[in-house]
C-alpha cells in the first residue's frame, strides 16, 4: 500500500492553484475596473497591475512552507522521533524508554509480551507493580545513575528477572540535554533452573541411589565369598541385582527428565499436537504390562481430532506415567478406563480433560495433597517393589505446569483412583 506524502506548493497543479486564488484574483479585478472606470488609470496600466497581483497569487512562493516546517520541527521532541523508536524496537530483550518523570515513552514488543499493562506517555510505575522494580526506578529518576534489581515473577509461572536501568543523555528541542531511563530486563530463568537442576540432582541422586547401591555392593560381596559356588544363590543374587540397576537406572531418567521439564518450565510450547494418537501409542505400548497384572485397558476417546499446543514427547512421558501408574497400583481392580472429555474450567474458559481411572484399593484423603512432592510415596515398600522412583506424578505436574495446564486428584478407598490432566484449548493459545 503505497502512502502519498504532503505536496508542497510547487508541486500542486495550476487548477489547484488558480481555485485557491479565486477570490483574491476577482477583488483585485473589480478594484482595478473602478479606478480605470473613474479616469484614475489607463487600462494598460491596470492589466499591468492585475498580472502583477494573479503572478503573485499564483507562482509557487516556499518562504512560508519552509518557516512552517522549521517551527514543526522544533515543536517535535528528537526523543520521540523514529528513529529512537526504531532503536528500542530492535533490542532482543524487553526494553522501555522513559522521560525523568517515569512516563513510557518507547517500549518494543517483548516489554509488552512481558508487562501488558505498560502504555505510552503513562506512568511504568502503575504497569510495573514490584516493589523490586518500583524502588530501584525512583532511585534512578532522583539520582540519575544506574540501578539493577533482581525479581521474582510468579505470573504465569515462576521467572528470574533482572531489571537493568540506565540514564540516557538526550538532546532536548532548544538545544539543551536531559536524561531519559532506559529499562532492559534480562531473563535469568535458564541460569537459575540450571543451577536448581544440578543442586537437586546432587541432593536427591545421593539420597535414592544409596539404597541399591548398597544392595548391590552388598550382593557383590556375597557372590565373591559365600555364594561363589552356590548356582541356585547366584541366580537369585543375580537377579536381585539386575532389578536394583534397571532401579538407578530409572531413577536417572526420572531426575533428569523432571530437570528438563523444569529447564523450560517458563517457555510454553507453540506446536500443535493431536492428542489421540498419542494416548493411543501410550494403550499400546503398555498392553504387555497389562497383560501381565491381568489388567483390561478402556479408551473412550472421540474419533475427531483433539488439538492443543503441546509438547509431543512430553505428553507421551506425561501419559505413560499416568496409565502405567494405574496398572501397578490398581491392578487389584481388573480395568483402567482412560477417557477424554471437554469442560468448563473455573474461569469459564473450555479446557481438555483426560481421565486415567483405576478401580484399585484408591488413596487415603491425607495422601492426596502430597502425591505429586518428589519421592513421596504412599507405600514405599510397595512403590519399591512394583520399580517405582517416586518421581512420575511430580513430572507429570511440572509438564502441566509448562502446558498451562492442571492435574485433578480424585480418590475414594476402595473404589480406585481418578487422575485427569487438564489442558487449555489450542485457540485459547494461539
Amino acid at each position: 500500500m503505497a502512502i502519498d506524502a504532503p505536496s508542497s506548493p510547487a508541486a500542486q497543479p495550476w487548477s489547484d492553484r488558480l481555485r485557491h486564488s479565486t477570490v483574491i484574483l476577482i477583488a483585485a479585478a473589480l478594484a482595478l475596473s473602478v479606478v480605470v472606470s473613474l479616469g484614475e488609470l489607463s487600462v494598460l496600466h491596470a492589466a499591468a497591475v492585475f498580472l502583477c497581483i494573479a503572478a503573485a497569487a499564483l507562482i509557487p512562493w516556499r518562504l512560508h512552507d519552509a518557516a512552517a516546517s522549521r517551527e514543526d520541527t522544533r515543536r517535535i521532541n528528537p526523543v520521540e522521533s523514529a528513529a529512537v523508536a526504531a532503536v528500542v524496537a530492535g533490542m532482543p530483550d524487553p526494553a522501555v524508554l522513559l522521560d525523568r518523570a517515569g512516563r513510557v515513552i518507547h517500549l518494543n514488543a517483548a516489554a509488552a509480551q512481558l508487562a501488558p499493562a505498560l502504555r505510552r506517555n503513562e506512568l511504568a510505575q502503575f504497569a510495573l507493580r514490584s516493589p523490586e522494580i518500583i524502588t530501584a526506578l525512583r532511585e534512578s529518576i532522583a539520582t540519575t545513575e544506574p540501578r539493577r534489581a533482581t525479581y521474582l515473577d510468579h505470573v504465569p509461572v515462576d521467572r528470574w528477572m533482572e531489571l537493568i536501568i540506565t540514564p540516557v543523555p538526550v538532546p532536548t528541542s532548544f538545544g539543551g540535554a536531559d536524561k531519559c531511563m532506559l529499562m532492559t530486563f534480562h531473563d535469568q530463568t535458564p541460569l537459575r533452573r540450571v543451577e536448581e537442576m544440578r543442586a537437586d540432582f546432587v541432593a536427591n541422586a545421593s539420597h535414592e541411589l544409596r539404597t541399591p547401591l548398597a544392595a548391590l555392593s552388598g550382593f557383590i560381596d556375597t557372590l565373591q565369598g559365600q555364594a561363589k559356588d552356590d548356582p541356585k544363590a547366584r541366580e537369585r543374587f543375580l537377579g536381585i541385582m539386575h532389578n536394583q540397576a534397571t532401579r538407578m537406572a530409572r531413577l536417572i531418567d526420572d531426575l533428569l527428565s523432571l530437570s528438563r521439564v523444569e529447564l523450560s518450565a517458563h517457555v510454553r510450547p507453540d506446536t500443535l499436537v493431536d492428542l489421540l494418537p498419542i494416548i493411543r501409542q501410550v494403550a499400546d505400548g503398555l498392553e504387555p504390562l497389562a497383560r501381565e497384572r491381568q489388567v483390561e485397558v478402556e479408551l473412550h476417546l472421540p474419533d475427531s481430532p483433539v488439538m492443543i499446543a503441546g509438547d509431543r514427547e512430553e505428553l507421551l512421558r506425561l501419559f505413560e506415567n499416568l496409565i502405567e501408574n494405574a496398572l501397578k497400583y490398581g491392578a487389584s481392580g481388573g480395568r483402567v478406563v482412560v477417557s477424554l472429555t471437554s469442560a468448563a474450567a473455573t474461569d469459564g474458559t473450555q479446557e481438555i480433560r483426560i481421565m486415567v481411572r483405576d478401580f484399585g484399593p484408591g488413596i487415603a484423603p491425607e495422601h492426596l495433597p502430597r502425591l505429586t512432592e518428589r519421592f513421596y510415596r504412599v507405600d514405599v515398600g510397595d512403590s519399591r517393589s512394583q520399580g517405582g522412583t517416586g518421581l512420575g506424578l511430580s513430572l507429570v505436574k511440572h509438564i502441566l505446569n509448562r502446558h498451562r495446564g492442571r492435574l485433578l486428584i480424585e480418590s475414594v478407598p476402595k473404589q480406585g483412583a481418578t487422575f485427569t490432566a487438564c489442558f487449555p484449548q489450542a485457540k485459547t493459545l494461539v
